[in-house]
């Protein structure tokens, strides 16, 4: 630290020169146990440079004939004016920040499978204010302060943006590659959206970029690093949507994200479209009366184009980024697989990847010691040993349990580290139904003859199903109560052979724990509920291996009576199944707070010995003995 010195003592040394730079000596990023820390002349907000320009990308989303522009501000500490720093960046991008649609029209989800939609109501959407200078605070007040510059923008065709909201497609992916370019001197910012004046960054940015966000501001940040832009060094997406196909279908099946049903891409764009009205008209003929209309396919469900599109898994072999992916195993609006299925694509290239998993729903943000650590290390070169940490952090079920207080608010406990994701030791164990379904039958380890008849009603929830004692409407099997804790870790699978009496049918499976318990947790007030999924029963013959669904291989119409063997995977987990529990496996057919609703009657009819469920059990199958599951 720089002693200060008297100007007496100063002038009688005759060190003038060197006294006033003592005097004023020019504020640094400080940082302590590998993490920036808060410095006082950094921390004065009424002395933050704030700047609001547009950058432009080399896309024409609204087909005006010019490439658009996007709306970005920038707040960073003073001394990056009047002392020569340069700093690094932490960038969050979205398409809320200018605000949202006042009223919903979601998709009527009560119609008969294969059969057009009813006609979708009309959404009043968000107000634009063209005059919009502060895009948003978030992140503002926790980084600059510790030496950051932050920035914000708006994805196309929200808020101040130009251009169209593409709801994942190209434009909206690469938006933000233009900033971070412009942040390293290779892109051109503007001081209007139409002018010519332009405006530079590199005076005070060093060029190397962060970024964060949850949901769909999570979403961008991962887009972002698939560009492979150079300066885009680490990303941090939480609760990520990395395909548009598996957030709103499974398995070739029309589904609804947890806790919005009936919403559908076209949905989400008219929930974000906040740009100027005369552009939000072309834009709806465009891309949502167009491109939207023509590719939803609300009908089959069946995987597409349009959905191919949105994927973010084919360019993972772009990333360049350092990226923390994080998300809660109790998330069932943008499900776990959508984080657990890029850590595997990067861990199998050996690019530079973590997973921090928890247990609640949506969102969740990383410790923040663990953000700070990333970010200081990635960019600002700090060696504090982030490359050298385990590659997997999860939150035990249990530790979250015990921090559920009623009238307390729960705080998430410090994650476990783990050397992989499943958990080392876990291995996959086929279990097989037996007869007696309708009630609770046992879980076998051997294939049993017989066979099992369910009786679609969407009026009855999951959540009913599985706490009732008898059921027509499912098929529930189930350990015996376990004499010690049991640890669930990974994806399970599912094969049935199955056969509806109509030409079309929902085909839903839940992993739960019993006596089924509906106390709040995570997104879906069901402590029960372990893990789900869906698919359909005219996909199967694109249904045979498990794994991530992008099969264009179109469904078929079903026999009536007809048997069909299907294979697919429930969303993955980490759990541990308290001693005393029974771990059961229920089929049913309509989830009425998933799937469509069609009238009540489709029957389905389960072979028990071609069917089976693959669950990853940490031990194995000895684990499953020894715990008294059977």
């Amino acid at each position: 630290m720089t002693k200060s010195l008297s100007r007496r003592a100063c002038a009688a040394l005759a060190l003038t020169l060197a006294c006033a730079a003592s005097l004023h000596a020019q504020a640094r990023p400080v940082f302590v146990n590998g993490m920036a820390q808060t410095v006082p002349a950094f921390a004065d907000s009424s002395r933050w440079i704030r700047q609001n320009l547009w950058v432009e990308t080399d896309f024409d989303s609204d087909r005006d004939g010019r490439n658009d522009r996007v709306h970005v501000a920038v707040t960073r500490p003073r001394q990056t004016e009047t002392e020569g720093l340069k700093v690094p960046v932490v960038y969050g991008s979205s398409p809320y920040y200018a605000g949202v649609a006042r009223t919903f029209a979601f998709w009527d989800v009560r119609q008969e499978l294969g059969e057009p939609s009813p006609p979708r109501g009309t959404m009043l959407g968000p107000r634009h204010d063209p005059t919009r200078t502060r895009i948003s605070n978030d992140l503002v007040g926790t980084w600059v302060p510790r030496g950051f510059a932050v920035v914000h923008s708006e994805a196309p065709g929200t808020g101040r943006s130009q251009g169209c909201a593409t709801v994942g497609d190209t434009p909206e992916r690469t938006a933000m590659r233009f900033v971070v370019d412009w942040l390293n001197g290779r892109a051109r910012g503007y001081t209007t959206p139409d002018g010519a004046e332009q405006v530079s960054a590199t005076s005070w940015s060093t060029g190397k970029v962060g970024m964060i966000g949850t949901s769909y501001e999570g979403t961008l940040p991962l887009a972002a690093a698939m560009t492979g832009v150079a300066g885009l060094e680490v990303v941090i997406p939480v609760s990520a949507n990395t395909s548009y196909y598996h957030y709103y279908r499974s398995n070739g099946l029309v589904r609804s994200p947890g806790g919005y049903l009936g919403e559908d891409v076209d949905v989400l764009y008219d929930f974000i479209a906040s740009g100027p009205p005369a552009t939000r008209a072309v834009c709806d003929r465009i891309w949502k009366s167009g491109v939207f209309a023509a590719g939803l396919d609300r009908a089959t469900g069946d995987y597409n184009e349009f959905w191919a599109s949105r994927e973010l898994l084919p360019h993972v072999g772009k990333i360049r980024a350092a990226v923390l992916l994080a998300h809660g195993l109790n998330d069932f609006n943008v499900m776990p697989s959508h984080s657990v299925r890029i850590y595997e694509a990067m861990k199998a290239r050996g690019l530079p990847v973590s997973l921090y998993l928890h247990q609640g729903g949506h969102g969740g943000d990383p410790p923040f010691e663990l953000v700070n650590r990333w970010f200081t290390h990635y960019l600002y070169g700090v060696e504090n040993g982030v490359r050298n940490d385990p590659p997997v952090w999860i939150v035990s079920s249990t530790a979250a349990a015990r921090v559920r207080t009623p009238g307390r608010r729960a705080v998430m406990p410090a994650p476990v580290p783990s050397a992989s994701f499943p958990a080392p030791g876990s291995a996959h164990v086929r279990l097989h139904p037996t007869q007696g379904g309708n009630g609770i039958a046992p879980l076998a380890l051997r294939a049993s003859r017989g066979t099992g008849s369910i009786l679609d009603n969407p009026a009855v929830t999951g959540s009913a199903n599985a706490a009732a004692p008898t059921s027509a409407h499912r098929l529930l099997f189930a350990t015996a109560p376990l004499r010690d804790s049991l640890r669930i870790s990974g994806t399970p699978r599912v094969t049935l052979r199955v056969a509806a009496d109509r030409r079309a049918a929902n085909l839903s499976v839940w992993l739960v724990t019993l006596p089924y318990d509906s106390t709040r947790i995570g997104d879906a007030s069901r402590a029960g509920l372990v893990t789900l999924g869906w698919a359909d029963i005219q996909n199967h013959a694109s249904l045979a291996r498990g794994g991530v669904y992008e099969s264009n291989l179109r469904g078929e119409p079903l026999v009536p009576g007809r048997f069909y063997d299907l294979t697919f995977d429930l969303e993955p987990d980490d759990q541990i199944i308290p001693a005393g529990k029974r771990l059961g496996i229920m089929i049913m057919s309509s989830d009425p707070e998933f799937t469509l609703s069609p009238r009540a009657g489709t029957r389905l009819t389960v072979d028990l010995a071609g069917t089976s469920f693959s669950l990853p059990v940490v031990g194995g199958s000895g684990a499953l003995i020894q715990a008294g599951a059977f």
